[in-house]
């Protein structure tokens, strides 16, 4: 595929603002000679005009007292907004229509069958304590989620690179072991955030200076986040915030109080019982924004009983999911079908049968694994997923029909993500999702990857995984990840709940235009792009 093709296939499947593809396509038209290429007409919303000044506070929901500054962990929303949203930036981010877009990288270009790509820094940028960005912070940044001991949450997403290469005083080549047109999108990823480099090598992220829309003033683990404008941002007039804070507040009732009070100007993970009482706050807004999030009972496979795959059919079909989402959901989600492929996302395929709702299917799924009944701890917390406590236990009067004993651990909140998620051997998970299949299957199923909760390792996924990332033509790798999704439907250890919209509470006093879903709070860049309207 040429380079315009690749731009071109970007933009006909929306994976690219028509901006993007209008400034790529007239570069390689000059280059070429060809003059100016004719796109179809886009019809924008009228965008609102932000304002400068003003200090928000936003409640956020997913704290812990074990967060820390570095990029390799950053489990959830608190510490990905702080940190990789507000502190640091990435080579590419997500915009909010959900293209992708250059960040710290000027520019990003496809060579020798999308086997390297060329990432052009934009000039001019420099650190919160006023050193300037350089290719090699950049190599170092990479290196960092790559070493053989790397736990990082991108590791497995880097294991298709093969070498980063600073080329003169602009430019960093990464060399992919087979060709990826999605790598651009995954430089994107949360944990990529761009740091200083050391001297004898790796990065400094302790010291907590980033490029980022904001600089760090102070940071007090599980309880808040405070930071004031960059003036030096590379952004014009961004951020607009004069000063934001981050306040951790983990209790739903104590979160909507403050945020019914005026104590926080955002909340997160909005409890849904009260939307409508803030729909009838003239001040106050309720926004519900589509997304890739999915809740899951995620069982270990590598373990007994969950090694067994009868065992964990068994469990598929114990679950109610209808009821689930009518009961827990207020009808705010989408029945899963055990699988984390969106059916907003590119090359989704939905597997065949669904799991509804069967006991008798149950019954003679546990028969297969030689077993009349079954004895399992399910660990859940609220900080799981809003709402998890109260779907463990009604799955547990679900499954026992089945002869499905389940016994609900409450675990705590705060470090719920470090000790109990990946340690537990079932436990409620809270997915984001990602913007292609190759992203999320490489974070959470690859069976290399640091985040496969699972621990599943399926032979004929990971050959598919492998041989569909370089794959050029579309039907072909369109049928890979079709069967990609239905071995995890018929053989994975996720059982997928339900997909959910990213439900918010905001005040009227801030502003915002469009607001991208596919990661939270505005793909994590709400601090950056909304303002105070009453500064």
């Amino acid at each position: 595929m040429s380079e315009f093709g690749y731009w071109a296939e970007r933009y006909r499947k929306n994976l690219i603002s028509r901006r993007e593809f209008l400034g790529r396509s007239a570069a390689l038209a000059a280059a070429a000679g060809l003059g100016n290429i004719a796109v179809p007409s886009v019809l924008m919303a009228q965008a609102q005009q932000p304002k400068k000044g003003g200090f928000a506070r936003f409640g956020m929901s997913d704290a812990s007292q074990n967060d820390t500054l570095d990029p390799g962990t950053w489990p959830a929303s608190f510490a990905q907004v702080a940190f990789n949203g507000s502190l640091c930036n990435n080579l590419t981010e997500m915009a909010s229509d959900g293209s992708i877009q250059g960040d710290l990288a000027e520019s990003f270009e496809p060579t020798d069958g999308a086997k390297k790509w060329v990432f052009t820094l934009r000039n001019g940028v420099t650190f919160h304590d006023g050193k300037s960005l350089t290719p090699e912070d950049v190599r170092e940044s990479f290196r960092y989620h790559m070493g053989e001991k790397s736990t990082s949450g991108a590791k497995a997403i880097l294991g298709q690179v093969e070498n980063v290469e600073v080329d003169g005083k602009d430019k960093v080549v990464f060399t992919l072991k087979g060709g990826s047109a999605d790598f651009p999108y995954l430089v994107a990823d949360y944990h990529l955030s761009i740091m200083q480099a050391k001297p004898e090598g790796g990065i400094d992220w302790q010291k907590g200076v980033g490029t980022g829309s904001f600089i760090l003033e102070d940071f007090q683990p599980g309880v808040s986040v405070k930071m004031t404008r960059n003036p030096n941002y590379h952004k014009d007039n961004k951020p607009y915030f004069d000063e934001i804070e981050l306040v951790a507040i983990m209790d739903a009732m104590a979160r909507g109080n403050a945020f019914t009070t005026g104590e926080v100007e955002f909340i997160n993970d909005l409890d849904l019982k009260t939307i409508p009482l803030i729909e009838r706050n003239a001040n106050l807004a309720v926004l519900r924004i589509p997304s890739l999030r999915h809740f899951t009972f995620d069982m270990d496979t590598s373990v007994e009983p969950f090694n067994n795959p009868d065992v964990r059919t068994a469990l598929k079909y114990a679950i109610d999911r209808d009821e689930m989402i009518r009961k827990i959901f207020l009808g705010e989600g989408t029945k899963g079908n055990d699988t984390p492929v969106a059916s907003a996302m590119p090359y989704y395929k939905n597997p065949t049968p669904q799991h509804d709702y069967n006991i008798d299917k149950a019954k003679e799924h546990l028969a297969k694994a030689g077993m009349t009944s079954l004895n399992i701890d399910l660990s859940v917390a609220e900080a799981a997923f809003p709402g998890a406590i109260d779907a463990a236990v009604l799955f547990k009067e679900q499954a026992a029909k089945a002869g499905i004993n389940i016994n609900v651990v409450r675990e705590a909140d705060d470090g719920y993500w470090e000790n109990v998620w990946l340690k537990k051997p079932f436990s409620g998970v809270d997915w984001y999702g990602r913007a292609t299949c190759d992203w999320l299957f490489s974070t959470v199923l690859a069976e290399d990857a640091p985040w496969n909760s699972t621990h599943w390792k399926n032979p004929r996924f990971n050959e598919l995984l492998l041989a569909a990332r370089p794959e050029t033509d579309e039907q072909k790798r369109g049928e890979m990840y079709a069967e990609m999704q239905q071995i995890i439907h018929d053989d994975g250890g996720m059982l997928t709940v339900s997909f959910v919209n990213w439900t918010y509470g905001i005040s009227k006093k801030v502003g915002h235009n469009e607001i991208g879903g596919i990661f939270p709070c505005d793909n994590l860049r709400m601090t950056e792009r909304w303002w105070m309207n009453e500064a």
